[in-house]
This record gives structure tokens, sequence and C-alpha cells, in this order.
């Protein structure tokens, strides 16, 4: 099966290649992907997978750098005022967009008020402490915030700080083609199967990149995406499982790079979102989902499916995070989860559906986690979808338990702000605490490392009892390559950056 999907998928790259008139000489990178990313604008998009095209095709205000300190991208340098209610940005000169299009401060304020205003912006609950964006100047921009904000420049470097080009986006559906001002400018994307992407010739920093094309190549099985890369069909690929670690350190012709990533994995519960029943227990009772928790083997799960290489989790925040939460994971325990139930009310077995990717190891997680959950008196039925599709239904409300996860963000407040506040834009199970929205406010408000610590742990904790989020573990982010790939820079938010990456024979 893995030869016929590879062949499979060399033999449409190469006709492809071929139709879309590639001379030998250009020089192309071929990146593997999990899954294929939902939709192209950043304001609107929510997979992992999304991040990597975005990476490549548009420029962010500001970045991080791998020891996840913030750096300058699109803005040169910036400054709060002394109560922090102002942030002032300067902007890079001689920037354009795709289109030709002139990058400057009124381009920030279209795309920061756009971020802010758009229906079904996923980045509203992000940036909402920003009342009003101000141009000062051409390349001078000011953001009058409501309140003081310590997250804001974090949540800028990625997707709420991405730059499209504001007459291309405004007439144009940005989802079909985004036109940005990054390194690489979209071509052409059949989903399912492949986005392109091809150099900016007038790109500000032109010289960092040398591949005239980007193929990204969605493959959701990771042995299919190995075997491809064995086969020389891929450069790079994410997502290397844990258990080909070894295979890939064993090929003499491939290279293997792992960083520790800020990304969880976990089940989300619905509680009061969409069509839910009032009736439904784990939307009534935490009791329920402390139960179904309680019945799950954390560290079973990672010997069995990922061969210890995961670090079971019961928090948003990862052990590279300053913030991480020093809270023993809670270990299994079946006749505590019977005595919930019981408490509960609860007649079982009680019939469980959950969300599953389709993809080899989230069947495989799944698997086990039906199997535990039975023994403490859940009937669990797995519903194996598409990821965009999973997201998408999660987001509307129509699931009663959904395995998602998160990539992670350097400032705490990214993993956890629009997850578990009340208005969040990404708490897909409705929850509401009014304590923890207030905790999540002070903390997001607060500069002071310490008392922001000092808060998380307040909402971590309480977050044990109420588990609108049931944490699994934390995922390290692991790359294969080409041995030819040379420059490539692991980052612990899980991107592959091309800047300085290239291939040599």
């Amino acid at each position: 099966m893995k030869s016929r999907q590879t062949l499979t998928t060399s033999l449409a790259g190469l006709m492809l290649l071929a139709a879309s008139g590639y001379a030998q000489s250009e020089s192309v990178i071929r990146i593997g992907l999990g899954a294929d990313p939902d939709m192209l604008d950043p304001h609107t998009a929510r997979t992992y997978y999304g991040r990597f095209v975005f990476s490549a095709m548009c420029d962010r205000l500001v970045d991080i750098d791998q020891n996840l300190q913030i750096v300058p991208g699109l803005a040169t340098d910036w400054a709060y005022s002394d109560d922090g209610k102002t942030l002032t940005l300067n902007l890079r000169q001689g920037v354009v967009f795709h289109d030709g299009e002139t990058f400057d401060a009124n381009a920030v304020k279209f795309n920061i008020d756009r971020a802010l205003t758009l229906p079904g912006s996923l980045r509203k609950s992000e940036i909402s402490s920003i009342e009003s964006v101000e141009v000062t100047a051409p390349y001078t921009v000011v953001f009058h915030l409501k309140s003081p904000d310590a997250a804001l420049l974090s949540q800028l470097t990625d997707r709420a700080g991405t730059m499209l080009a504001p007459q291309a986006t405004a007439k144009g559906n940005v989802a079909a083609h985004p036109v940005c001002s990054g390194p690489y400018e979209f071509v052409s994307r059949v989903q399912q199967d492949r986005i392109i992407l091809k150099r900016f010739d007038k790109y500000w920093n032109k010289d960092a990149y040398h591949f005239d094309k980007v193929v990204f190549l969605p493959i959701p099985d990771a042995s299919v995406r190995l075997a491809n890369l064995r086969a020389g069909d891929l450069d790079i690929t994410e997502g290397i499982a844990a258990s080909d670690i070894k295979t890939v350190q064993a090929d003499s012709k491939l290279a293997l790079a792992k960083v520790t990533g800020l990304g969880y994995m976990g089940l989300t519960y619905n509680i009061a979102n969409g069509s839910v029943s009032p009736d439904n227990p784990f939307a009534k009772d935490a009791r329920v989902r402390e139960a179904f928790s309680l019945a799950l083997d954390r560290d079973a799960i990672n010997q069995v499916v990922f061969e210890g290489q995961y670090t079971p989790s019961n928090q948003a925040f990862s052990p590279v995070s300053p913030y991480h939460v020093n809270l023993p994971v809670a270990g299994r325990d079946v006749e505590k989860a019977k005595a919930l139930l019981a408490a509960a009310g609860i007649k079982t077995p009680l019939n469980v559906d959950i969300l599953v990717p389709n993809n080899p190891t989230s069947l495989q997680v799944g698997q086990v986690i039906q199997a535990m959950a039975s023994e403490a008196g859940f009937n669990v039925n797995l519903q194996m979808t598409e990821f965009a599709t999973l997201l998408d239904r999660q987001q509307q409300g129509n699931y009663q338990i959904s395995m998602s996860g998160w990539s992670g963000r350097a400032d705490p407040d990214g993993s956890i702000y629009s997850f578990a506040s009340t208005k969040g834009n990404l708490n897909d199970g409705r929850y509401s605490n009014a304590q923890i929205d207030q905790w999540l406010l002070d903390a997001r408000q607060n500069s002071n490392s310490d008392q922001r610590k000092a808060l998380y742990t307040k909402v971590v904790t309480q977050l044990q009892t109420d588990m609108p989020i049931a944490y699994l573990y934390f995922e390290p982010r692991i790359f294969g390559m080409n041995k030819m790939v040379t420059g490539f820079q692991a980052y612990p938010d899980g991107l592959i950056r091309l800047s300085g990456v290239s291939l040599t024979p």
C-alpha cells in the first residue's frame, strides 16, 4: 500500500511539474504536511498546517527566534507608553505586496481592523485589547489599547500579525488567492493534493531565500510521508512518527531534526455549543468529564503510540514554556471514574462519540482511549474525520467530544485565552467560568512574569475540576529531510522557516 501511494504521489508530482513548465534549472523544495490546510485566510484559518504556508507566503509584523524571543519582522522596532495603553510600531520601508501595492501604516491599519471586525475572524479574541489603530506617519502606526496587554506582541508573531495586500483583499476571495508580501507568492492550490508557491522577485530580503518554487504536499499517513521522503519525492516533512525516528536515523540519505514543541493534544468537550442537548451528561456535569479523563492512562498512550517520545499533559503550557505549571498529571483511576459517574447518576455503559483526525497515528490514540474508557463504563464510538472538517464541525458545535490540539504560542496567553475564556474565538465547547475569565484578563494585562505565572497556576488548577479540555500530551516537533537540505533549523513553534535553507547536491 505504501509503495502504491508513493508511486501515485511521484507520478502526480512529475505530471504537474511538467504541466507547469518547470525548467530543470529551477530549484524546487517539496514539503510534506500531515493534513491539508483549511482556508488560506490568516484571519479565519485555524489549522497548524496552514501556518506552514503562511510562513512561506506572508510576512508578519514581528517574529520569534529559536529562544522564543520576539524579533523584528515588518515592524523594525516598537515601544509601549508608560501606562502600557499604546503600542507604537515603526515599519520597514521598501516592502511591496505580491500585487505591487506598497506596504505601509495604512496597510497595517487595514489588516488589524479586518482581523477585529471580519465576520468569522478567529483573531478577534487574540487582539481584543486593541481599541483603535491610528496612522501617525506613512511608516508609523499606533495601537490604542483598552487596557495593557502583555501578550499582544506575541500574538502579532502569528496569524493576527500577518499582513495581506489591502486592495486585493478588499475585492478578492482571500482563501482562494491570498496576496501577501512574503518571500513566496501564491500560484495554485488543488484541495487535498498540493499548494504551489513561487519566488517573489521583489521581496525585500530576497537573498535569504534560495528556491524558485515551494510545493506543499498534504499526506495524512506519517508512514506514507516517510516513504515519499525516502523515495526522493519529498525534500522535507514535518510530523515524523515516533516509531519512525530510528528508520530516519538509520538511513544514510536522511537527517532528523527534533525540538520540544509548544503544542498539545487534547479532548475538547462540547458543553454548550450548537445543538448539543442540555441533557448531554458531558455538558451538564463536570464530574462526567473528569471521569472520562481519569479513565485514561496518559503514560500508556505515550509508550504504546509514541514509544515514550511524547510528554503526558494536564495543561496547555508546554514544559519548554516558563509558564508551565508544576502540577502532577493525574494517574489513571478507573474506580474513581466509576464513582464519579455513579455520583452523577449516570447509567453505564454511556455511549460517547469522539471526532478523531483521519490519520493512522490519531486512530491509534483513539483506539487506546476507546479500550481504556470502556473499562470505566464508556462505550466509545470513533468518528474518523478529515482534519479541516473536524475543526469545522468542532467550531459549529456538531460533536460530543473532539480530539484536536494546538500548536502553541510563545506567550501563554496564546495557548489558553481563546480556548478557555467565555468569549474566546476558539472556545469550541463554549465553556464559561467568570473567575477563569478574570484571571485570564488579569494575566493578559500584567507585565510581571511572576504575577502572571501565579495567575496561570490558578487557571490550570481550576481547569482540573471544570475539565473543559482533557489534555493528553505535549507534542515534540520532529522533522525528516533529505541530507541535501542544508540550513534548516527547528523552532519550538514547529514551523518550517525557509530563510537560509537550500538544497546542496
